[in-house]
Order: C-alpha cells, then structure tokens, then sequence
C-alpha cells in the first residue's frame, strides 16, 4: 500500500467544518489534534465547533429547510436518489477515512454501504401517502391526519461508525422534509465532513446538511439551541444525560440509542461452528469490541460448553492483528490511549478481584504495535454475574463466557442487565427460537446471525439502551410531527 492509498485530502487534513455550503476553518473551539490508533501518531487537525458556529449552522438550516421544503416531492426524491448513488460512487474514500477517523480495520470499514441504502430506501417515502382521513361524529366533516417535519434538527453522531448513524438518522431526517445540524465526534470528523461536501455535490440545498465538529460544549450548544426542534442522540448513558437535561431547557424532543451489554445464548442444538465463530466477531474482534451491539456476554448450555470454547478460542487466535490501513487485518486497535487504559483498568480488576478465570488475552500488546492503541482479545470464563465484568458496558475487546443448564435459566441471566439494545440467540429448533426471542428484554434480538441492520427494521433499545427507533417506518416518524386538521362541511 503506497502512501497516496492511504491519505488525507489537504482540505480535510485541516479540519473543517462545513456550514452554509461553505468550510470554516477557523472555529472558536479552537482546534483538536487527532491521534491516529495504529500508530498513536498525530494524523490531522480539527477544528473544533462553539457557540458562534452552532448559531451560524442553526440560522442556515432554516433557510435551506425552507428552500427543501418547497421544492416537490419528485425533486427531492431524486435529489436524495443521486445522493445515494453519490454515496455509493465515493465508498473507497468514506472507507478509507472510517479507518483514519477511529481505527477500524480496512476490511470492516465500508459502512457507507449502509448509508447508501438507508439513503435509497428513505428516498423511496417522500412521495408515500403517511397522511390518513376519518370519520367523526359530524360524520359530514372532513378529518385529516397530517405528518410535518419538525424544521432544524441536530444528529449527534458516536465516534465509532459516524457513516452508519448518518444512515440511520440522517436519510429519514431529510427524506421528512428537515434540515440537519450534524455534530460528529472530534474522534472521528473525516467522513461525516466528506459526506457534507457530497451533499452539496449532489445538489442538496447548501445548509440543509451543516457539519459540525465538536466537543462536549458544542453539543450542548446544539442541543439547547432554541432553533433546533428535535435531536437524535447516539452514544453512552452518562453523556445521554447531559443531554436530555440540555434538551428539557426548550422542551425539545430527543431519540436516543444507547450502549449495550448483549448476551448471545447458544443451546445445545445450535450449529456450534457458527455459533463459535459469530460471537468471536460480534464480541472482541468487530471493531474491537467497541460497538453497541457487542455480543460481550456470552452463555453456551452444559453440553456443549467445552466444544464452543475451544472453537471460539480458535477463531480468535487465527485472526490478523496489526495496522488498521493495512487490507488483511481483521482486529485493530482501541480508539484512544485512554480507552486503552480504561479497558486494561477493567481487566486487570476483574483479575485482582477473582471476578473470573482469564482465558486468553489480557494487556496491552507490544513489539511493533506498542506505540499504537492495542488490547489483546480477552475473554474470561466463570464470571461472577454481579461483578462489573458481567453488569456494565466494557466496550472493548473482552467478553464473559458462562454456563447455563435450562432455557429459564438461561433467559433470567441475559435479561439480568439495566441494557436491552440487542440480544442473540443460536438453536435448530424453531420452537425455542420464537419463544426465547420474545422473553429477552432487548430491541434486536438476532437468531443464529450477527447484529445485520438493514433500512425496513426498527432497532433501538430497552431500558437503559435508549428510546425510539431508527430504521424503517418507525425511523422516518421519528423526524415528523404529527398534525389533525378538521373541515366543517359548509
């Protein structure tokens, strides 16, 4: 791989932030520097959004929301169909930048895949009847349900798959009739700011998409702003928080998709080869276990406990480890220096409190990838339920495998959790596969596949794993008011 393969565009190397049609490149947040995980090097620069560039971002989504809300329904679907293809044609680039953005391996970064088709199928609704008419008691009267869209709204985007919440959120947001202030994380701005400038390619109105990035000051700034009408919040509880406490100022609306703490139920009669072999990719190894829908708790019945094991063990010793720009590794590093030590914090815990028994893994990994920000894979076995191994979010590369001896047992345990975002569930028998799903207490649960979201499903969690959906018809209501008309007859 040449060094032209694995750029940075000049104009983005810089950081900006793109309001208005326009890049700023001077912002009052100052700027962030940004640490590449493969390498803990400097990558690029970032500025950093405040309040003056939120008011600026606010101000030109009005207007551009009232240039898009006027145009028909064919232009703007079109426009979000070219969009789309638009998407798809610069999929290598939005790739590529995922992986300078947050260290996802090259092999796993084209998520912009998903954006493209939830762009297409939202795209496929701005010309759909949503409204509906009804009787009433002066049966003459003519009584309408309307859908409106809510005008501005702010998308506040995780670091870890920015292209998938812009999927998620930002194609129903627009295919509704909003403008969208979108706020990615300082940790990951590259291809949310790319995806910025392709709207504008495209042929979206200029501000109907202002990029944003910023910290924890701009984000309350954008969530406290009185222009902005509804937000879409994905990330962790405490900042969800913060928020909500925000948004209550105005009284404004919030979606929110939080953390998860998954458990993956594997019965005896499951295929246990490709039971092993997914949760060693929906646990440590995808993304390094930095993901929402992180199978990080993992129950396997009696029978075959030992079977599983080893096969699970196996999958995860055979992957490549390295630089996430290079085309055959499969797990990369951790985000951040910090979030590396915080998850060897929890590891190193769970050892020194006999919170279960260490498997594989367990430190910083050294040689070659020392300087850069690498967890081995880590799992443990025999864990105490209640310990925070089992209870709370690692999000890193370290799962809980237990025991389990009945169904209800096994249900009692994967419910026992404050999240409920995804569940999964490995059985032959149809029987068990309905039963079980409908008494895990979660927002997905997934039978013998992995964590797969496609645009027709509603995800979103349980309990402390949010509330609202994105996705399918339920992710398009998310962006729109309802309105009743009532017409007296004459």
């Amino acid at each position: 791989m040449t060094a032209a393969d694995t750029a940075i565009p000049d104009r983005l190397r810089s950081g900006p932030l793109l309001i208005g049609g326009d890049h700023v490149t001077d912002a009052s947040g100052g700027t962030y520097q940004h640490v590449y995980p493969g390498t803990g090097q400097v990558n690029f620069s970032t500025e950093i959004a405040g309040e003056p560039e939120i008011e600026l971002a606010v101000s030109s989504g009005v207007e551009a929301q009232r240039e898009w809300a006027s145009w028909t329904v064919d232009k703007r679907r079109a426009i979000l169909m070219d969009l789309a293809d638009a998407v798809g044609d610069h999929q290598d680039e939005l790739s590529l930048l995922n992986v300078h953005d947050y260290g996802v391996p090259r092999l796993m970064s084209a998520n912009g895949v998903l954006t493209e088709r939830f762009l297409r199928y939202y795209a496929g609704y701005i010309d759909k009847p949503l409204g509906t008419t009804s009787h009433v008691e002066a049966s003459s009267a003519l009584n309408i349900t309307e859908h409106e869209p809510f005008g501005v709204v702010g998308v506040i985007t995780p670091w870890n798959g920015p292209l998938v919440v812009i999927g998620l959120a930002v194609a129903p947001a627009l295919a509704a009739g909003n403008a969208v202030v979108l706020k990615p994380s300082e940790l990951a701005p590259l291809a949310p700011v790319r995806f910025g400038e392709i709207c504008l390619e495209a042929g979206l109105p200029a501000g109907l998409v202002n990029v944003v990035t910023a910290g924890a000051d701009g984000g309350q700034a954008l969530v406290r702003h009185p222009g902005v009408s509804k937000i879409h919040f994905t990330g962790g509880q405490k900042t969800a928080r913060s928020v909500i406490q925000a948004a209550s100022q105005n009284l404004t609306p919030v979606t929110a998709e939080l953390g998860g703490n998954a458990a993956m139920v594997v019965f005896d009669d499951a295929d246990i080869d490709a039971a092993a072999a997914t949760a060693a990719f929906q646990g440590p190894l995808g993304q390094s276990g930095q993901s929402c829908a992180c199978a990080s708790r993992i129950l396997i019945q009696d029978d075959v406990y030992e079977e599983f094991v080893e096969k699970f063990l196996a999958t995860i010793s055979s992957v490549t480890i390295g630089d996430p720009l290079r085309p055959d590794v499969m797990f990369g590093a951790v985000v951040s220096e910090s979030a590396a030590e915080r998850i060897v914090g929890v590891i190193d815990d769970a050892v020194n409190h006999g919170w279960g028994k260490l498997l594989s893994g367990g430190h910083r990994m050294e040689g070659e990838l020392a300087e850069g920000f690498f967890v081995e894979p880590t799992v443990f076995s025999e864990v105490n339920d209640r310990s925070p191994l089992v209870q709370q979010e690692t999000f890193g590369p370290v799962v809980a495998v237990t025991r389990f001896t009945h169904e209800a047992e096994a249900v009692r345990t994967a419910n026992d959790t404050v999240y409920g975002l995804n569940a999964y569930v490995f059985t032959s028998n149809l029987n068990r596969a309905h039963r079980v799903a409908r008494k895990l207490e979660a927002g997905s649960v997934w039978v013998n596949s992995h964590s797969d979201i496609e645009p027709q499903s509603p995800y979103g969690g349980y309990k402390q794993s949010g509330f609202g959906r994105s996705g399918g018809l339920q992710g398009l209501q998310e962006f729109l008011q309802v309105k009743n008309i009532r017409i007296a007859a004459n």
